[in-house]
């Protein structure tokens, strides 16, 4: 007997989880794998993009040509060039002869508009980081902290237990006891499930991450806007009619009215627009995916650790409407799983407590730990049959 004691204290010392030493705050994932990758596309691109095209525009020199007429010199051409680009301006006739004007700007402002868009992208990022995150973080540490207590209050539950039935000289005293602690709910731990039933009535993490997502479809949008009224006009043309007869140059009878130019950029152009709608687009399902998984609840990770005492949010059916802040800090528990460690112990327990043949008699970690120790998780037949003898 005094083995069998001696190894039940080594299994239920072993299952005891070690204590966390340092801060945990370090290893914490404040953004789910999905934000990150919507961030680092829709921020990092147009910053490639952009840098993209200063570095075509730096190895190349001028991103027009203008063809001078043959009697100009080296820098009259030159100030040719840089005038045009300077205007951008497209001189068409129309078919009353008369001149009408349209506006290249749009590869001017094609670095600065992508930055612009790289600073918009990232305004979601900052309203995440500043209004949710320091009582994300808080609330994250509270509960996996709680989660692990729980579970170490559990398996020194049990140690005590065995310890009491070892000195116990009656077993039917002890089962008596035992039988009224669950009854009297001695055994449960409320103030975690409590703290995450009051979660289910706060909203403010789930309403600044819809935000969040909101406003990147916002920006998203409008970049399509963008993309549509200002490159779709110029993203065929090539060519343009400049005029440089103005100022001192107006009464020039020298210089011709019109010198073709030819834009230089306009592949680089052509590529920046189409790979930043294609982005885009693909980001769209993804953040649409992440409005739909707010409309249900992780119940893998709550059925885990319905073995805890005292956490049955759902065999109570406790879970309401989805859209609250539990729902988010689940989704977060569930990316810093590895910080729960005592989740691959009752994942573990769980898969047991479906195979073990007394499966109707466990229903906490409490009670599997008690069969695995020695003990039955509920009174021995025999003895209930003594009772009954003696108290006919």
């Amino acid at each position: 007997m005094s083995l069998a004691h001696t190894a039940a204290e080594y299994m239920l010392s072993d299952a005891l989880l070690p204590d966390r030493k340092g801060s945990r705050l370090k290893g914490l994932r404040l953004e789910l794998p999905m934000d990150q990758m919507i961030k680092f596309v829709a921020v990092g691109f147009p910053l490639l993009l952009m840098s993209l095209a200063f570095a075509q525009e730096f190895s190349s020199g001028s991103p027009i040509s203008c063809f001078s007429p043959s009697n100009f010199s080296v820098r009259q051409a030159a100030y040719v060039d840089s005038s045009c680009w300077d205007s951008l301006v497209h001189h068409e006739q129309d078919e009353a002869g008369r001149y009408k004007i349209k506006s290249l700007w749009p590869h001017k402002a094609l670095p600065y508009s992508l930055l612009a868009l790289a600073m918009a992208m990232y305004l979601p990022v900052l309203l995440w980081q500043y209004a949710a995150v320091p009582a994300l973080s808080s609330d994250l540490l509270f509960i996996i902290s709680e989660l692990d207590k729980s579970y170490n209050r559990s398996i020194r539950l049990v140690q005590h237990m065995l310890k009491i039935r070892q000195k116990s000289s009656d077993p039917l005293v002890f089962w008596d006891e035992l039988e009224k602690a669950r009854k009297e709910r001695y055994f449960e731990f409320p103030l975690l499930e409590r703290y995450l039933a009051c979660k289910q009535r706060s909203h403010s993490l789930v309403a600044t991450y819809l935000l969040r997502n909101s406003l990147l479809l916002l920006f998203t949008s409008a970049t399509y806007l963008y993309l549509g009224h200002f490159h779709l006009d110029v993203f065929f043309q090539e060519e343009f009619s400049c005029s440089i007869k103005a100022g001192l140059l107006h009464d020039e009878t020298h210089v011709p009215d019109l010198i073709t130019c030819r834009l230089t950029s306009l592949s680089i152009f052509q590529i920046v627009s189409l790979s930043s709608a294609a982005i885009y687009t693909l980001l769209v399902p993804v953040i649409i995916h992440n409005f739909t998984r707010l409309c249900q609840w992780d119940k893998r990770l709550l059925s885990v650790y319905e073995m805890l005492p005292a956490f049955d949010l759902l065999s109570r059916k406790m879970l309401g409407c989805p859209i609250n802040d539990l729902n988010v800090i689940l989704l977060f528990l569930r990316a810093n799983i590895s910080e729960l460690i005592s989740f691959s112990w009752l994942s573990v327990l769980c898969v047991l407590k479906d195979t073990t043949i007394q499966k109707h008699n466990i229903d906490t970690v409490v009670d599997f730990m008690t069969l695995l120790a020695g003990l039955e998780p509920s009174k021995p037949k025999h003895l209930t049959q003594q009772m009954c003898d003696e108290h006919p």
